[in-house]
């Protein structure tokens, strides 16, 4: 998941709503999905003890070490915090153990679903590192002072990713270094230098 200039983390895949008996999980938490990070998508069961295997969605395995609880998030946007009891790694996947998920079919309501933590626990990034949620919504600005849009989505290629950019059209910006002179997060914004050509596209 990572690549240059823009070394950018992505969570940062739907059936039909499942959820899960009231007596498997803890309360409803009171957290807004947007201050979720996605670290992990649940594939399918794992075994007839309640375990489930999943996809991993950081490039900073070793953080699970450090978790006693997630948030899962379901295709319905239901969102519970689930204790986690133990977990271990499967070739490049990982197996989650959940407290109070103890048998295959309670494991099966789990499908489909993604494992998130607090966005406020992320890890710290190196200089030009960005996570996707931080691009998204930025507006992109050309170095001659044109406003282009603001930055919907990315779409990962080769070279570089693609920032999406919806303005008075649809733009595809690479984030690459020499065209995305100045990126400000903070700030939400920005700077380009597109090549000749590049906004005609």
């Amino acid at each position: 998941m990572r690549s240059s200039r823009a070394n950018i983390k992505t969570q940062e895949k739907a059936k039909p709503a499942k959820t899960l008996p009231s007596d498997v999980s803890l309360p409803q938490p009171s957290i807004n999905p947007s201050e979720l990070i996605t670290i992990a998508r649940i594939i399918r069961p794992q075994g007839i003890k309640g375990e489930v295997i999943a996809t991993i969605e950081t490039d900073f395995p070793e953080r699970f070490e450090d978790l006693s609880s997630v948030f899962l998030v379901f295709p319905d946007n239901q969102i519970k915090e689930q204790e986690l009891i133990d977990f271990w790694f499967h070739k490049d996947r990982i197996v989650f153990a959940f407290e109070s998920i103890n048998s295959r079919n309670e494991a099966e309501l789990l499908r489909n679903v993604t494992v998130k933590v607090p966005a406020s626990e992320i890890v710290d990034l190196p200089e030009d590192h960005y996570y996707e949620f931080d691009l998204i919504g930025c507006q992109v600005i050309t170095n001659n002072g044109q406003v282009l849009g603001q930055v919907k989505s990315l779409l990962q290629t080769g070279a570089a990713p693609l920032l999406v950019v919806n303005g008075a059209k649809e733009y595809l910006i690479p984030l690459a270094e020499d065209i995305c002179t100045e990126i400000n997060t903070e700030e939400k914004k920005i700077i380009v230098n597109p090549p000749e050509g590049l906004l005609d596209l």
